[in-house]
């Protein structure tokens, strides 16, 4: 039986190098890199981990624990006038042990702090519940109830809870800037513990994000603090959307 897995699991990933990566695809990432504009350096590596799996086709999935590439881009630092900035470009994802080339832009950011909150449920931690049946609130506040219920923004049913995550139609947000699909995407999205809408920085108050790398330069993400270093910790989540083109 495990034989079969792991030739099914295979295939599956053959299936996935044999193409590119569909356009408006989001990678839901927990940071294994910290970026700190008074240590990152350019040219240094960066690496993610993806947190659930990505379904691309029927028979074609990115599994959660596939690695994430990239490499900080510049840095500059905090002035007696202005917050420091980073810009960081993720650009390569590892599939059994094949690298895959992508381009991809940043739809949203959570702290390290804000992606702990989100796996809790939402009484606290209740050693006498199955987390299967907890009910959490994801970074934006969509509300998932497991053991059998849906994710839900209020009243509005938006997606449904996986085992390592949810999956949603990614919902616009006029406020921050952020589509709803993208390039004719409209699949389900894996969004892991971010919310259909989730769209900029959560749980960083002086942090934004300054380039997504939706236009030129495509591709290159630059966050800045409105005053002070920019940090963002190893743990900390991100949803990167992939680009068309690549």
């Amino acid at each position: 039986m495990r034989n079969i897995f792991l030739l099914v699991h295979f295939l599956c990933s053959v299936a996935v190098l044999g193409q590119n990566i569909p356009a408006g695809t989001i990678l839901p990432l927990r940071l294994n890199s910290s970026l700190n504009s008074r240590k990152s350096k350019s040219g240094q590596a960066i690496t993610a981990t993806i947190m659930q799996d990505v379904p691309l086709a029927p028979r074609s999935t990115i599994h959660a624990g596939a690695k994430v590439l990239g490499h900080i881009l510049d840095v500059s630092p905090s002035t007696a006038g202005s917050g420091a900035q980073i810009s960081l470009r993720f650009d390569t994802i590892v599939i059994s042990k094949q690298r895959v080339t992508i381009a991809t832009n940043l739809r949203a950011l959570g702290s390290m702090m804000e992606v702990h909150e989100a796996q809790l449920p939402q009484s606290g931690p209740d050693r006498g519940t199955s987390q299967n049946s907890w009910t959490t609130i994801q970074i934006g506040g969509d509300v998932v109830y497991r053991g059998g219920g849906p994710v839900a923004h209020g009243l509005e049913v938006v997606g449904t809870p996986t085992a390592d995550g949810v999956l949603c139609r990614v919902r616009a947000n006029s406020a921050g800037n952020c589509r709803g699909e993208a390039d004719g995407n409209d699949r389900p999205q894996a969004l892991w513990i971010f919310s259909a809408d989730a769209c900029g920085a959560y749980g960083f108050p002086d942090l934004t994000i300054v380039h997504a790398g939706r236009s030129s330069p495509v591709g290159q993400v630059t966050l800045g603090s409105t005053r002070g270093d920019v940090e963002v910790r190893s743990g900390s989540g991100m949803l990167l959307r992939v680009n068309r083109g690549r």
